[in-house]
């Protein structure tokens, strides 16, 4: 089977959080947000010495055409106020830009020489001109326009930090993935990144997990966090956390330990596909049946699956591959774990109560 050659799908199970920054969930007088006025001259520079990360991997690339760059730089020749700017403030000292990346793109662009001022008009005095062509004193104009920062501190609660990231991007509506790829971009993001790239992940879930809004990379965050902290970890039913907590330990990982891992994640998927096919993290394994209809990927079923199966911890031949497939198919019937896999999936009970079920279920099978 090509894994291309199925559609994405929506996914069941699959929690969402709320796109509505509450500020009692988090200490009123806490600064999460603070601000920085520099000129475009300074900040280009900083963009270019490389602590401004320009292209946080969003799926979101350049796409400003000439005439409209040029409007912004004639904005600033005019001396007409631009709007803030926000970033993210990384551990390593860079920043991600949250939004304002075309603006700024612009900015660079142009006083690197990059293209000519376009669309303003058939008598303007700057049409078709270069940074380096135009008159000295509106090359400073430029170079000297303040731009206002709002930077979101590293050291704000990490549900607070996606909160904002997603309340104040003006672009394309984000998915919290994309959110997480961007604040703790590392060793981390870049083996998510693999791992969705691989053949067997694909061919295990049919293709059916958008890339583009990074519902893979998710789905693989997820297992990296069971695999690694545990189910009894945790404790807060905070699935953005659980993640993000995960993202910063493989961060801090050698590449030894992060080979490793990817020996288990790609185990599991391939035993994943061997015992159940297409029906592998889908409710459609209660029946029993290859021939029965396919449902949608369930993320619940995904996370504990996908660890549970991990070669590390389950130890099978093919022998018992039947043996295993009826014993899913009754773990799927049964109400209770149905429940925990449905509704309120993020919840704390839920998550312990799927993988302690799926570990007790899978007993007789592991080392």
């Amino acid at each position: 089977m090509n894994p291309n050659s199925e559609s994405t799908e929506d996914i069941e199970g699959h929690e969402t959080s709320s796109s509505e920054l509450n500020l009692g969930d988090y200490p009123l007088d806490d600064v999460m947000v603070r601000s920085e006025v520099r000129t475009v001259a300074e900040t280009v520079k900083r963009i270019e010495s490389g602590r401004f990360m320009m292209d946080p991997d969003f799926q979101r690339d350049f796409v400003w055409s000439t005439d409209k760059q040029s409007k912004l730089i004639e904005s600033c020749v005019m001396r007409i106020p631009l709007p803030v700017f926000y970033v993210a403030e990384l551990i390593d000292g860079k920043v991600a830009v949250v939004d304002g990346l075309q603006r700024l793109s612009s900015f660079r662009y142009f006083l690197s020489d990059k293209h000519k001022l376009t669309g303003l008009g058939k008598n303007h005095p700057l049409l078709g001109k270069k940074f380096s062509e135009l008159p000295l004193n509106l090359q400073e104009r430029i170079e000297d326009t303040q731009i206002t920062l709002y930077i979101l501190d590293k050291n704000a609660p990490d549900r607070a930090r996606l909160d904002i990231f997603e309340r104040v991007n003006s672009g394309e509506v984000l998915s919290r993935q994309q959110m997480r790829n961007a604040i703790y971009n590392g060793p981390g993001t870049r083996w998510l990144a693999d791992m969705a790239d691989n053949i067997n992940f694909k061919t295990a879930t049919g293709g059916s997990l958008n890339p583009k809004t990074m519902r893979d990379r998710e789905a693989i965050n997820r297992f990296a966090a069971f695999h690694l902290l545990g189910f009894k970890s945790y404790t807060k039913g905070d699935m953005d956390e659980f993640l993000a907590e995960a993202l910063r330990q493989m961060n801090k990982m050698d590449n030894e330990k992060l080979e490793q891992m990817k020996r288990d994640f790609i185990g599991s998927m391939k035993i994943n596909k061997a015992i159940f096919g297409k029906h592998a993290f889908r409710k459609s394994l209660r029946e029993n049946s290859k021939n029965a209809s396919r449902t949608t990927l369930n993320i619940s079923l995904f996370d504990v699956m996908s660890t549970c199966f991990a070669p590390s911890k389950l130890n099978l031949d093919n022998e018992k591959y039947n043996l295993v497939h009826k014993t899913m198919s009754v773990l799927l019937n049964d109400y209770e774990f149905d429940d925990v896999i449905s509704r309120s999936t993020n919840s704390t009970r839920p998550v312990h109560t799927r993988h302690q079920m799926m570990s007790n279920a899978l007993k007789d099978f592991t080392e």
